[in-house]
C-alpha cells in the first residue's frame, strides 16, 4: 500500500508543473543545477506558458551569466499570464549584458509602467539613456527621480548633466541652483551652481561659489580647473596658474586643465614651462589635437617655422581622426520600436 501511495505521489509530481517548478527551485538552492534545469524543462514540456518555470529557469541562467540562454525564456515569461515586473526587469538586464541597450530600455520601460515610482529602475534607465546619447529621455527620467526622492544630491547632479547635454540650459540651471540651496556644504552642488551662474554672465557670483566648492573639498579637481579657466579668460593668467596646477595634482590625466595651464604660461611668456607641460600632455594623450596646436603657436612665436608647421599639420590630422575630443556630443532621439 505504501509503495502504491509513493508511486502515485511521484506520478502526480511528474505531471504537475507547479510542483516540478518548486522542486527545481529547491534543488537549485541546494546547488544541484543539473537536476533543477531538468525539472524546469519538464514543467515547460507539460505547460509551455507556465510562468514560474519560465521565469525561474531564465533567472537561473541569468545568475550563471548565461545570458543567451536566459533571454528567450525571460521573453516568454513576459508574455505569460500575469505580466510580471520582475520578468521585464531581468529581461532588460539580460539584454543589457548582451550589448543590446535599446532593447534593454524597451524592456525596462514596460517594467516601469508597472512600478512607475521604482527609483532604482528610473536611475538605471536614466544612466543608460545618457550612455546612448538619448539625453532628452535621460533628463526626463532624472527629473522624475527627483520628484520621487528629493533628498539625494546625486540625483540632482545626474539631472543637471542630462539637461545640460540635452541643450536645455534653463532646466539645468534651475536644478543646479536648487541643489546649491539644498546642499550648501556640497562641493559638487556649489560647482554646478557656479557653472550656470557663469553661463548667465554672473561672474562674481560664480567665483564666490567656486571658492566655496574648493574649500568644501580640496581634492575635487573641477572647481580649481574652472576657476583657473575664468581667470585666464579675464587676462589674469599669473593668478590662474596655481589653481590649474592644483587641478592637475588632484587628477593627473586631466588634459583640459593641462591645456589651459599651458595657455596661461604662454600668456605669461613662460615658453619652456609651457612646452614642458604640453609635451607631458602629449605623452598622456597622444591622439589629442589641442596640445600640438599650442606647440605650433609657441614654435611660431619663437621663429621656428619648421617645427611649427609640423605640429600644426599633426594637430589637423589628429582633429580629423579624433573629432570627439573637440566636439560636444549631440543628443539623438530614441529609436521607435
Amino acid at each position: 500500500m505504501h509503495s502504491l501511495i509513493f508511486l502515485f505521489a511521484v506520478v502526480v509530481v511528474a505531471q504537475d508543473p507547479a510542483l516540478l517548478s518548486e522542486q527545481a527551485r529547491q534543488l537549485a538552492s541546494q546547488q544541484q543545477p543539473g537536476e533543477a534545469q531538468r525539472l524546469w524543462k519538464q514543467a515547460l514540456v507539460i505547460s509551455p506558458d507556465f510562468f514560474p518555470a519560465l521565469f525561474n529557469l531564465g533567472y537561473f541562467h541569468f545568475q550563471r551569466q548565461e545570458f543567451t540562454e536566459a533571454e528567450p525564456l525571460l521573453r516568454r515569461a513576459t508574455q505569460a499570464p500575469g505580466n510580471d515586473f520582475n520578468a521585464w526587469y531581468i529581461l532588460g538586464a539580460t539584454l543589457s549584458k548582451l550589448a543590446r541597450p535599446e532593447d534593454a530600455l524597451r524592456a525596462w520601460r514596460a517594467a516601469l509602467k508597472m512600478q512607475p515610482d521604482n527609483i532604482k529602475l528610473i536611475r538605471i534607465m536614466s544612466v543608460e539613456f545618457y550612455k546612448g546619447r538619448y539625453f532628452g529621455e535621460a533628463a526626463e527620467l532624472a527629473r522624475r527621480a527627483l520628484q520621487i526622492k528629493s533628498d539625494d544630491p546625486d540625483g540632482y547632479f545626474l539631472a543637471v548633466k542630462a539637461y545640460q547635454d540635452a541643450g536645455d540650459d534653463a532646466a539645468a540651471a534651475e536644478i543646479a541652483f536648487r541643489s546649491a540651496v539644498l546642499f550648501p556644504q556640497s562641493a559638487r552642488a556649489n560647482f554646478e551652481c557656479a557653472y550656470h551662474l557663469q553661463k548667465q554672465g554672473k561672474i562674481a557670483e560664480a567665483e564666490v561659489r567656486l571658492k566655496r566648492a574648493m574649500a568644501a573639498d580640496p581634492s575635487y579637481e573641477e572647481p580649481f580647473f574652472f576657476y583657473g579657466s575664468l581667470l585666464v579668460d579675464q587676462g589674469r593668467s599669473a593668478e590662474a596658474i596655481p589653481y590649474l596646477r592644483k587641478a592637475i595634482v588632484n587628477r593627473n590625466d586631466y588634459v583640459p586643465a593641462r591645456v589651459v595651464l599651458a595657455r596661461a604660461m604662454m600668456n605669461e611668456q613662460k615658453w619652456p614651462e609651457a612646452i614642458a607641460e604640453l609635451e607631458e600632455t602629449v605623452a598622456l594623450a597622444p591622439t589629442h589635437p589641442q596640445p600640438h596646436l599650442l606647440l605650433s603657436q609657441i614654435y611660431f612665436r619663437q621663429g621656428d617655422e619648421a617645427r611649427a608647421k609640423v605640429e600644426k599639420q599633426l594637430s589637423l590630422r589628429l582633429r580629423r581622426e579624433n573629432p570627439a575630443f573637440l566636439e560636444a556630443l549631440q543628443s539623438r532621439p530614441f529609436p521607435p520600436d
